[in-house]
């Protein structure tokens, strides 16, 4: 099982803790039944492909509560209490590149990073995968120099496959926490998963926020 389970269970025991490992196994045993459907996003080329695991198992775990009762409510605050805890950096290190990072965008680097990046998102061979367009205008990214518009959401695609798209709207929020860690916050007027046309991420560092 992956690496991330661990987080999974060590919330869902919290919330049941009577119930937790019955819970747990029902997630692993639909987790099982997705993998199919994701099996591609580990050798895509798109890199943003890679979250699409990560998400058939919090996928799973909807799965698993909604077929016990539970509340859109309920369910969105224990998804959200998971990959809270999941992408919290493990040390002072991981603290430190996720802020270093935003950094390197103006470098020479960044930009051929950027354009590296740019070449393997617009385009994907799998129809159930991402598509996007990285936008690096500083005036159309608040002087940051970088941007990405999300054209086609490989987590949307999964979530209405299952018929279950009203909960990949929670995914989402977790943006704006991996954005803050990165010292920036994140400005977007839409998703997909919430019936814009495209997610459209912006950031400006937490200082210079308009």
């Amino acid at each position: 099982m992956p690496g991330y389970k661990k987080y999974f269970v060590r919330t869902v025991n919290l919330y049941f803790p009577h119930d937790g490992a019955i819970i747990m196994h029902d997630v692993d045993g639909h987790y099982i039944t997705l993998k199919p459907d994701v099996r591609f996003a580990s050798s895509s080329s798109n890199p943003i492909d890679k979250r699409l695991d990560f998400s058939s198992y919090f996928l799973a775990l909807v799965m698993t509560l909604s077929k016990r009762g539970e509340s859109f409510d309920t369910i969105r605050k224990i998804c959200l209490d998971i990959t809270t805890d999941y992408v919290q950096p493990r040390s002072k290190w991981q603290a430190a590149l996720k802020r270093l990072t935003p950094k390197l965008i103006n470098t020479w680097i960044g930009r051929i990073l950027i354009n590296s990046f740019q070449k393997r998102v617009r385009t994907n061979t799998n129809p159930d995968g991402f598509i996007a367009n990285i936008i690096t205008d500083k005036k159309e990214t608040y002087g940051l120099g970088y941007g990405i518009d999300i054209l086609e959401c490989g987590i949307c695609k999964l979530f209405k496959k299952h018929n279950l798209e009203a909960y990949a709207s929670i995914l989402c929020e977790v943006d704006e926490i991996t954005s803050g860690l990165a010292g920036l916050t994140l400005i977007r007027t839409g998703t997909i998963a919430n019936g814009a046309s495209k997610c459209d991420f912006r950031f400006a560092y937490k200082s210079t926020t308009h």
